[in-house]
């Protein structure tokens, strides 16, 4: 046993089994050093990040743990439920030592010294903030189920994006049920982007810890640090209180967001003036004030955050009494959707008014490249706004399968943040949509291609092997500025590009939003 002094009260280490405690001068338990973990959700945030704490903490058992068998045997398979570039190196090499995938969640639980939850919260689609507020259902029921099956004191850690105060309501059932044992709250948000998780998570920016401002609560916050702090640089763990960190999160998704729809605005001005705006993206990025990141114009932006997490953002607002904070964020969003609705009406302006009976060639469906995620894609919207005209649509990603893309775009809104098994379980095929596996395929006999989704690949298509397949005139509607727009007009395309000077066709039959 040994004598430590931190924070001006004396702790007394000992060893309990293979675990090692704390002892407080208020005679309670802390952890010190961690021997399991146990995550509670093996989704696009669980899993990748479960994977990487098992491969920096080789002296640590981890355990990813789920209700949906189907997703557990594909974590445990050579074909993981994502797709994230680096992700199947990293759990190759650490499952079957310390990383098991499970769908025994209260063993595991149980048995662990923290647990991460990383449920789902979506929007509420009735009640009280429907459209705005999230829907916390699934963490107050892993919530309980922890307080119900825990025989330890543990850390439970909010990973999910949750409201601001949400780890005050879980404080109070995990207190409220506790049975004599401890709960430490901490909010350990994630600001992973998809497409680089891994390296994200390898290397981040800053790992971000908030807890209660208590002896226990610090004691926590030290014990949650000491995991990341195996290969992150300790001046890159910020330590805040709790309300600081889950605000955090919203705030910076709300930033980001924010950029995207500035930049979107102007590739509007852009085309109604004959500027570029990725020459005037370029010269305001290079204020160093501002910076060059997230200046890229396109048809919109998506993922499951970016939306959800304004949504609340405003609803919150609301609650607290600041409608015009409220009016502000909401404004991201209505150009986002504007951006989307724009981009339709150029479609089908540019296409003699109507696209009725014509086949349209949709390039890309997931909502960025390098991942398979389809979550708040802008290509839904296009896809049903073309639907709604009753064009006949040939779909191609590289990452996303045709029943994601017809599950996609037969759901209401805001049922795709809810688990898989509580999403209709067979979704109604829609009609005038096909879903090929080449780019030619999806452009042969079409009368024009939507390109919505930034893959590389998009950039070396033959294109002049696509013109030749196509109906004249030929049209390419580049919603992520990828192409080389003057070598596809010396081909014979008719070309659309967000935000840059527009062809003499396009001028002629301008969009109306």
């Amino acid at each position: 046993m040994q004598n430590h002094l931190n924070d001006g009260f004396v702790f007394r280490y000992k060893l309990v089994g293979s675990v090692e405690y704390i002892k407080s001068g208020k005679d309670q338990l802390f952890l010190s050093k961690m021997v399991k973990i146990c995550c509670i959700g093996a989704g696009y945030v669980g899993g990748p990040t479960m994977a990487v704490i098992a491969l920096k903490c080789p002296n640590i058992q981890v355990a990813v743990v789920d209700i949906s068998t189907a997703r557990i045997n594909a974590w445990n398979s050579d074909t993981l439920p994502i797709y994230e570039p680096g992700l199947d190196e990293v759990v190759k090499k650490c499952r079957g030592k310390n990383l098991s995938f499970s769908t025994d969640v209260e063993k595991h639980v149980a048995e662990s010294d923290m647990v991460f939850v990383s449920v789902n919260t979506p929007t509420k689609t009735q009640g009280l903030g429907a459209g705005k507020a999230a829907d916390l259902t699934y963490w107050e029921s892993a919530a309980r189920m922890i307080a119900d099956v825990a025989k330890s004191n543990k850390i439970v850690v909010e990973k999910s994006t949750v409201p601001v105060k949400t780890a005050e309501a879980i404080e109070k059932i995990l207190t409220h049920n506790s049975k004599g044992i401890n709960f430490s709250i901490l909010s350990n948000p994630e600001f992973l982007a998809e497409g680089t998780a891994i390296s994200d998570l390898l290397n981040p920016d800053r790992v971000l810890i908030g807890g209660r401002e208590t002896p226990e609560g610090k004691k926590a916050i030290e014990a949650l640090r000491d995991v990341y702090a195996h290969w992150v640089p300790v001046d890159r763990i910020l330590c805040t209180n709790l309300w600081s960190a889950e605000l955090s999160k919203l705030a910076a998704n709300a930033f980001l967001a924010q950029r995207i729809s500035s930049v979107n605005a102007m590739s509007a001005l852009c085309e109604a003036t004959g500027a570029d705006v990725s020459q005037v993206a370029h010269a305001v990025g290079k204020d160093t004030r501002i910076g060059p990141k997230f200046l890229n114009a396109s048809v919109g932006f998506g993922g499951s955050c970016f939306q959800k997490d304004i949504l609340n953002l405003v609803y919150i607002c609301e609650c607290n009494g600041l409608p015009e904070v409220a009016t502000y964020w909401k404004q991201v969003i209505k150009v986002n959707d504007y951006q989307k609705t724009r981009f339709v009406n150029r479609i089908v302006s540019s296409m003699f008014n109507t696209v009725s009976g014509k086949k349209i060639a949709v390039l890309g469906f997931a909502f960025k490249k390098d991942t398979g995620d389809t979550r708040e894609t802008p290509a839904i919207d296009v896809c049903k706004g073309l639907i709604g005209d009753k064009a006949k649509l040939s779909i191609y990603d590289p990452q996303v399968n045709q029943d994601q893309i017809q599950r996609d775009l037969s759901m209401k809104k805001f049922d795709w943040d809810h688990p898989v098994h509580l999403q209709p379980m067979s979704p109604t095929s829609v009609k005038d949509v096909s879903v090929v596996w080449d780019a030619y395929t999806a452009t042969k006999d079409a009368h024009g291609i939507c390109i919505l989704t930034e893959w590389d690949e998009f950039k070396n298509l033959d294109y002049q092997k696509i013109f030749n397949d196509m109906q004249k005139p030929a049209f390419v509607f580049d919603g992520r500025n990828v192409v080389d727009a003057e070598k596809l007009r010396k081909i014979g395309f008719i070309v659309y590009s967000i935000g840059k000077p527009l062809d003499d066709w396009l001028k002629d039959m301008p969009a109306v939003a």
